[in-house]
Parts: C-alpha cells; structure tokens; sequence
C-alpha cells in the first residue's frame, strides 16, 4: 500500500510540474518588409509569406528553423538552435528580428530580439500572422453544416463527464483514481503485483461542465465551419492580394491549380475571391475543378450559384451546380 501512495504522489508531481512553462511562443518579423515562409523542424508554417510571423503552442526549447525568402534573391537563413526557452529551460515568449546585411548583398541576419514571460491571455496585434504549432484543422462533416450535439442530462446542477480508461493489469490489487489537477481530470489505475512487474495505466478524462435550470440540458446547436477555416471572417486583403500576386507569377495551369489550391486549404474565401482566382484559369475544366475544390472554404455558399457565370460552356456550369447540390 506505500509502494501505491508513492506512486500516485510522484505521478501527481509530475503532472503539477507539466502544467507550469510547457509551452512557449516563437515572433519573427522582418525590420525591413521582407517577405518570408518559416519551416519548424522541417514543416513549413506558412503557405503565404508574410513579413511578421508568430507561432504559439511550443513545446520544445529549440527549434530547428529555416527562413526562406519571396525574393529569391535573398539568401535563406537556417538555425539548428532557436532558443524557445530560457537558460534555464523555462519556455517562454520569444521574437527574433530579420534584417538585412548592409555590407553583403542579399545577405540576411535573424537576430535575437527579446523574451518575456509566457502570458496566457496575451492577444497578438493584428497585423502578426498567427498560426499553432501542429494544431489540426477542423474537419467537418458538411461544409456550413449546422450539428446538433446531444448531452445526456445530469442532475441539477450538475456536470457531464465522459470517460474512457484502459487498464493493464498483471495480477495483484488494482486501485483506481480520479485527479483533478487545474481543470486537467485524470484517471490514474495502478496495479500492485507485491514487486516487480507492476502496471500503471494513466488515461485522461474528458469533463463538460454546464448550468441549467429544472435539471434538464437542451442540446446544444454547434456550427461548423468549412473545411480549413478557423472562423467564418474571409481572408484579410492584404494576404489576399499576395496570393493573388503569387497565382499571377505561375507559368503553368498545373503550378497554378497546385498553389490555389494550397492557398484555399489554410484560408476562408467569399464567393468573390473564389471567382476571382477561378478567372486566372484559362480552360473551362480547370476553372470548375478549383471551383469544386473551393467550395468547401466558401464562407457563403448559398451565393455559389455567380460562379456559374465563370463558365464558356454551359455544360460546366451545370455540372458545379449539380455538386453543389449534392454537397448540401
């Protein structure tokens, strides 16, 4: 029974000392305009290259990173060692500067500018480009679909707890415990076999909590976005017109469609920009196979029908109104 004790008291240490400075954010901005895409370990974090970049949700102290310029005249500029945390391993909020060398030519530095303290409810200006580091992108069911989540009803007041635990057990006495450490609720089994070869399984917990009244929960109506888009606010003009730039610079249909489709996939477009990207396109076929693609990211697809009016051919038009439809 000590052996259990113990184990459960460093297991709750350990998770006490997780939660304080395991994360930290990255700010790189260029002081003279520079246009760049950043790479993290070797996945790039950025389709559009942007002049101010911050990366949130970090988890290591140094980074492997890669800066690689619009103007392919400048020289790209690669660390194995971007700090994340301080020297003493704190992780913490951290911005490097890039600018460029007087004295050589397309030469570029990135030089350490400053680290403050993690703050959890810091909000970045709007002019920062802000992504999270190996966040997935929602994947929804429909785009624009409207999913109702059904709660089972607690009792009054109460809260709704949906918990999934795997236990490995060897023989011997098992004992189960719930923790709750900051809002983190854990299931903790351990299996005591009297020495050697124990188990212990820890799995984790997922608690929704909500108010009520007469002790009933209504379901709760969620909307989902499309596919690829944080929130249903189009792309900003400025990172729209340098993609329009970037779509114009290609030489082939196939480089095109390959980069617009990119360009769609990380970001949310009314029915203007769509159309307006599609029009690049010089053959009907691959004016309706972005439209087809763009359609998950719309931000407005009851107005999907003015694409129809892109097309040389009628038949096109109906086949994008005969996917529309089916996508609905």
């Amino acid at each position: 029974m000590k052996k259990i004790t113990s184990v459960l008291f460093v297991l709750l240490s350990a998770v006490s000392m997780a939660q304080v400075g395991q994360i930290g954010h990255l700010t790189i901005f260029s002081e003279d305009g520079d246009k760049f895409y950043l790479i993290l370990n070797g996945e790039m974090q950025n389709d559009i290259p942007q002049t101010n970049i911050r990366v949130e949700d970090l988890n290591q102290p140094y980074y492997n990173a890669r800066i690689q310029f619009e103007d392919k005249t400048l020289m790209d500029i690669t660390t194995n060692n971007m700090m994340i945390a301080d020297p003493d391993g704190i992780m913490s909020d951290v911005t490097y500067k890039i600018r460029r060398d007087r004295n050589k030519k397309g030469k570029m530095k990135l030089n350490f500018f400053s680290a403050v303290p993690v703050q959890p409810n810091f909000v970045p200006p709007a002019n920062v480009y802000v992504m999270h580091y190996g966040q997935p992108r929602p994947r929804p069911v429909n785009p624009g679909q409207t999913v109702v989540v059904q709660q089972p009803a607690p009792v009054r007041g109460g809260t709704v707890t949906q918990t999934t635990t795997t236990t490995t057990t060897n023989g011997g006495d098992t004992i189960n415990a719930n923790v709750n450490i900051g809002g983190l609720n854990m299931g903790v089994s351990i299996n005591d076999n009297m020495g050697m070869g124990g188990t212990v399984t820890q799995t984790t917990t997922t608690t929704t909590s909500s108010s009520h009244v007469g002790g009933h929960v209504a379901p709760v109506p969620v909307e989902v976005a499309p596919v690829g888009c944080p929130s249903r606010s189009c792309m900003r003009p400025a990172d729209y017109n340098a993609a329009l730039t970037t779509l114009k610079n290609q030489a082939f249909e196939d480089s095109r469609m390959k980069t617009a489709k990119q360009i769609v996939a990380v970001n949310c477009l009314n029915v203007d920009q769509i159309m307006q990207i599609a029009n690049l396109f010089s053959f009907d076929d691959n004016k309706l196979e972005f439209a087809k693609f763009a359609y998950d990211y719309c931000i407005e697809p009851r107005n999907y029908f003015k694409l129809n009016g892109i097309f040389s051919f009628s038949s096109n038009a109906d086949e994008l109104s005969d996917y529309v439809q089916s996508r609905q």
